[in-house]
Order: C-alpha cells, then structure tokens, then sequence
C-alpha cells in the first residue's frame, strides 16, 4: 500500500463532517471507508475472471445510508443483533433499551452506531483509526462507552480490530454488517454463491428473530454449511424456519474455541472465480440473506437493494445473550476492555 486518499464527502444532518478514506491500489483491493458508521461503503477487488468489481452492497449518496435501514457496510452496536422486547437484564437492575425490529432492540437501536459519525482519528500506510464517544444512557445503554474502529489493509486481507472501553456496568457485542455479493454490485442476487460454514449447531428462532433457547444440531438440516452449498438452494428449502424468514437470518454456533482468529466462512461466486474467506474470533455468526431488502433502498447507480442481492455474514455473540446466561457473556465490567476482530480475505478462488 502506497498511502491514503482523504476528503470530507458531506456532513450528518446535525452539521458533523463525514470523511472518506481510500486504502491500496490496483490490482490489489481497493477499501473505501467511510466515518460515517465507521462503515466499508465500497470494496474493490480483481476476481479470478481477471475483471475488477465492488462486491459489497452501498449507496451513491449520504442521504440514502442515512435513511436506508440495512446497516450497509457498518459497525454496528452497541449491541448488534436482537435483544427480546428492549429488556436488557444487568447485574444492578433490568433496563429498558428502545426497539426497533418487531418490538425488540436491534443492532443498538434506532440510533445506533452505524449513523454517528465516527472521529477518524488516524489514516495513514499501516491504519485507520475511527473513534466514538458513546454517553451514558445512550439509547438506553447504562456506562459511557470509548469505541475504537481499526482498519488495516495487509495485501489482500482487510482486518478490523474493534475495542470498547466503559466506566459502568454495561453490555458490549460490537459486529459488522457488509452485505456481500462477490459477482459484483448490481449483478443480481447470491443465489449462485456457495457458502461453507463451520458450524456444527445453530439457534432457531421464534417468527421475530429471537432465539428459543436451546441450540439444534445442523446435521440433517439447511443450516448444514460444513460442506460448501449453494445458497439458492440452502434459501429455497421446506425447512419451516428458513421459509419463515424467508431465507436466512440466524446464528450459527462455531463451537468451543479460546478467542483466537479463525476461518468462520468461505463464499464463493462461481461465475467470477472469486473468493471471501472471513476469520473471526467471536462465537457465533448471524448469515443473513439479505431477506428484508425489499427495492425501497437505493444502491449504487440507482439500482434498488432486493432481497437475495447480498448476503450479510456477521461475526459476533450469540443474539439475545444477556437472556442466556450459559451463553457467552456480552457483560462489560466499569474499567474493562471488550475486543473483538475480524478479517476478510478476497481474490481469486
């Protein structure tokens, strides 16, 4: 990588500038990043066809990510995923958090992380560091919470290290939320992508999107993804679960592990011979086939988000945790550091 490109593309309609960071070059990766939602908004890559394209889902326009409701590209939190009914239990007392989704709290709420504008606190060849000041009582949350977004393009692996530092008892699950489509922007949807998985058990959900509680096995079912599958298929099956959804839109648990970075999925796109290969060190990760995109958003050139034209692949804990206390624990003690990273790899396959 030779060096950044920098500029303030617009502002937060409360008057806050939004920056724009350009990493690497061709014909390696080329990651636009935006302050707003400290979010990847375009992720350029040279497939194994030897043809150059953007591969995650975004907007030509400020004003369409901020009044989209896909949390494209984004980190999201302070809790990503659902919590039941806004009903965040914690240690001093039960707090009521604002819902968004069906009556529960999702992804931090309906001013979460991914509509601030993030401080970019450096860009330079080795980094980009994007910084957030979350106040006590933001959306609901008890503690004032220090968030640190880094991002870092090594050939052709983009890392994101993601820190969050509270002065009171609190619930940290800081995620990602790129929608992901490896035969480029605007080409149509996934369904002749194949995933791969590692997940041995998976969590059903009730009609909302909450978990019922006990884990299932995968074996026998479409959440079985530790042999690559086609996702039309895995999208199109009789399961009830997944034609509730319709698609998918659940957690997949990636066995006992001590926190170190591991390969979490693999999606491939046949036709453009190119390859993701995600690694996380978290649990569990939420794979949404984009289910909710329903045309009323508008992607790049004008062209709508529908349903199937992603597939989002989010490394975090498990959803709803803090009504699971055998679980692994979102809990973030006053002085405490939470930590979570995530990498994605894409070139040829």
């Amino acid at each position: 990588m030779t060096g950044v490109e920098r500029a303030v593309v617009g502002a937060t309609p409360d008057g806050e500038p939004v920056e724009r960071v350009v990493l690497g070059e061709a014909p390696g990766p080329v990651v636009h990043l935006l302050s707003l939602g400290a979010c990847v908004d375009r992720f350029v890559v040279t497939g194994g066809d030897g043809v150059r394209r953007d591969v995650v889902l975004g907007h030509d326009t400020l004003a369409d990510r901020l009044a989209g409701t896909g949390f494209h590209g984004a980190v999201v939190g302070r809790y990503a995923n659902r919590i039941a009914h806004g009903d965040l239990p914690l240690p001093g007392g039960a707090v009521r958090l604002p819902t968004n989704d069906r009556g529960h709290h999702l992804h931090g709420g309906p001013d979460g992380y991914h509509l601030r504008a993030w401080r970019l606190a450096a860009a330079d060849d080795e980094r980009v560091r994007l910084e957030l000041d979350s106040p006590d009582g933001d959306q609901g949350y008890p503690g004032a919470l220090q968030v640190v977004a880094t991002y870092r393009l090594e050939g052709d692996t983009l890392r994101l290290d993601l820190e969050a530092t509270t002065d009171r008892t609190t619930v940290v699950n800081l995620s990602h939320h790129a929608y992901w489509n490896l035969s480029g922007v605007g080409s149509g949807t996934v369904d002749d992508h194949t995933l791969e998985v590692p997940a041995d058990r998976w969590a059903p959900v009730d009609p909302t999107g909450i978990p019922l509680g006990a884990l299932a096995d995968v074996a026998g079912t479409p959440f079985d993804l530790r042999t690559a599958r086609r996702l039309g298929d895995v999208v199109r099956d009789p399961h009830p679960q997944v034609v509730a959804g319709p698609g998918l839109d659940h957690d997949l648990v990636l066995g006992e592990h001590d926190g170190t970075l591991r390969t979490v999925a693999v999606l491939t796109s046949p036709a453009t011979r190119t390859r993701l290969t995600l690694r996380s060190d978290r649990p569990g990760l939420q794979v949404y086939t984009g289910n909710m995109l329903d045309g009323t958003e508008t992607g790049r050139g004008g062209v709508p988000h529908r349903q199937g034209d992603g597939v989002a692949l989010e490394p975090q804990l498990h959803p709803d945790s803090p009504h699971h206390p055998d679980w692994p624990s979102a809990t973030l003690a006053a002085g405490e550091t939470s930590r979570a990273t995530v990498s994605w790899t894409v070139g040829p396959s």
